[in-house]
């Protein structure tokens, strides 16, 4: 059960690693930003479709109150021509006109009311959306930022680690250089000692052989001289 309950706290980490890559904050606040707008355009829509409604009806009373003050007068003119069979039947269509102005007007309330919940709630939803456009755009300027300061800072990150390789490298030139040195002073201090041979030098086999015997007839000179002198 606890090897379960790891495996499952180990996929979620994997799971919110590769979301975090994968979502742009950009992007979701521009998308939240747009869905918002969505809904205040319907609740735009819903307000103009009260709107209507509450026209179409009011026209509709407006038709009833003008056939009500006709048949009002149409009444009054049959009772003026001794027809009072024509005002009873005008005065009754009236009557059933003025019921239905009423239940228009109830209507028309009811719409009137609904209207004004709409555009109290869109005059709502309309400064919350643009509290959130301000606040998206403060926010995507921040990340914008933070982010080009993620770059540099990464850049200037991969600067040092090339400069800490470059002065590795020049440290380890300088110490070969100072072998070298040291090595061609150790060669040619052996070479004068005489431990080691030029072989560097202008001079070949026959030089050398050449130069022992002009010092060997020098001294057999020197020697005969010092004999005549000291009467030998």
């Amino acid at each position: 059960m606890r090897l379960l309950n790891r495996m499952g706290t180990v996929i979620k980490i994997k799971m919110n690693k590769i979301m975090d890559r994968a979502e742009d904050p950009l992007e979701t606040l521009d998308y939240s930003y747009q869905k918002q707008l969505e809904l205040l355009q319907n609740v735009k829509r819903g307000v103009a479709q009260v709107t209507t409604s509450k026209k179409r009806l009011e026209l509709q009373r407006g038709k009833l109150v003008q056939n009500i003050d006709k048949l009002n007068s149409q009444a009054k003119d049959a009772i003026t021509a001794n027809r009072e069979d024509l005002a009873r039947l005008a005065l009754e269509r009236k009557n059933g006109m003025l019921i239905q102005v009423q239940g228009l007007e109830v209507q028309i309330a009811d719409l009137e009311k609904e209207q004004a919940k709409l555009v109290a709630a869109e005059k709502r939803l309309t400064a919350k959306v643009e509290s959130f456009r301000t606040k998206k755009e403060t926010i995507k300027a921040q990340y914008t930022a933070a982010e080009a300061q993620v770059k540099i800072t990464e850049s200037l990150s991969g600067i040092s680690e090339e400069m800490a390789d470059v002065g590795m490298a020049i440290h380890r030139s300088e110490e070969k250089t100072q072998d070298m040195k040291a090595r061609s002073a150790a060669l040619d201090e052996l070479i004068e000692q005489g431990t080691l041979e030029d072989f560097t030098g202008g001079e070949d086999d026959i030089e050398r052989e050449l130069a022992k015997i002009s010092a060997t007839s020098s001294i057999e000179s020197e020697l005969e001289s010092l004999k005549k002198e000291a009467g030998k």
